[in-house]
């Protein structure tokens, strides 16, 4: 009887952490949407964090897409190599890239670059009691501290994985042509033949989406962090993780629902 009560404890305490978890994620998305939209509207803040998600994410993101192409063409073109279908290597690349890899491996780059940085900045923020102090001085910390963070990753991500889209298809194009010795006028005519905007924009959706999750994920970890330097460790590395799992996840009912 003990182990089973001991057994039941600990699963119960497990589910527990995890609803608990699931409820900080909401808390966080509800009180950001309620206060995105409310005055004061910190611009520059805004744009700092958008030059931080977008502009200095760009290196990361471009040398992800450019080889994930390069490779996605090299395989792709050895085993339709067997079957003599080369030609629609270019078509495999690009549907890969705009539909489901751009906005997946962007998102995780994000995820581990930018939803680390914000759990660890505002873990931080709250052992030190600096959200402690916004509260005392009548400052709202979600309007303060997290709605910029959020509709920077938000608003960003898109972008990148549009950028994505295309330096990935150059990657493959590089290989495919450069490499392999395909025909550069037939390659470009298959990336374009069965690619229409439904696939584009549908990814771009998806982006946004992964930028909303992997951001909330990391403000909700850093937001409720406690025990001190050790428990800021352990947000930033549980953003990660939660993050990158929530986006693998929501990746199939959002590739259920648009495509």
């Amino acid at each position: 009887m003990k182990l089973m009560a001991r057994l039941f404890e600990f699963w119960g305490r497990r589910w527990l952490a995890v609803f608990e978890e699931v409820g900080r994620f909401f808390y966080v998305l509800h009180s950001t949407l309620l206060w995105t939209f409310r005055r004061p509207f910190d611009g520059k803040e805004w744009v700092r964090q958008m030059v931080r998600v977008g502009v200095e994410s760009v290196p990361v993101v471009g040398l992800t897409a450019l080889f994930t192409g390069m490779v996605l063409a090299l395989q792709t073109y050895r085993g339709f190599a067997r079957f003599h279908a080369e030609a629609f290597v270019a078509s495999v690349v690009s549907l890969s890239l705009t539909r489901e890899l751009a906005q997946v491996l962007a998102a995780l780059m994000i995820a581990g670059r930018i939803g680390s940085s914000y759990a660890a900045e505002l873990g931080t923020m709250r052992v030190t009691e600096q959200i402690d102090a916004l509260y005392a001085m009548a400052v709202e910390p979600i309007h303060y501290l997290v709605v910029p963070r959020v509709a920077a990753a938000t608003l960003m991500l898109p972008f990148l994985v549009a950028f994505a889209d295309g330096i990935g298809v150059l990657g493959g194009y590089s290989v495919a042509v450069g490499l392999l010795g395909a025909n550069p006028v037939v390659y470009w005519e298959k990336t374009f033949q069965f690619l229409d905007l439904n696939d584009v924009f549908s990814g771009l959706i998806k982006a946004g989406v992964f930028g909303l999750i992997l951001s909330v994920t990391g403000c909700s970890k850093g937001f409720f962090t406690t025990g001190g330097a050790e428990g800021v460790g352990r947000s930033t590395t549980a953003a990660v993780v939660m993050a990158s799992l929530i986006i693998l996840l929501s990746d199939f009912f959002l590739t259920k629902i648009l495509f």
